[in-house]
């Protein structure tokens, strides 16, 4: 059985970019917006091996994929 991956866990993660000649507002901007996109793509990168995981398991194979 193949299950289908969702599409937020099939998307690069997104990472905020700095301009040029950064001022302290955007030094500030961007680690604000980086921290809210790592926590975006972990929760992806979660949903991606919850979905591998049930795979395995409505296959019948070792469902550990994290080691945990």
């Amino acid at each position: 059985m193949r299950l289908v991956l969702p599409e937020v866990a099939r998307r690069p993660c997104a990472l905020a970019a700095l301009p040029s000649e950064p001022t302290l507002g955007d030094l500030e901007a961007a680690y604000v917006e980086r921290g809210a996109q790592i926590v975006a793509c972990d929760g992806a990168r979660r949903l991606a091996i919850e979905t591998l995981e049930a795979e395995r398991n409505a296959n019948g194979k070792s469902a550990s994929v994290t080691g945990r």
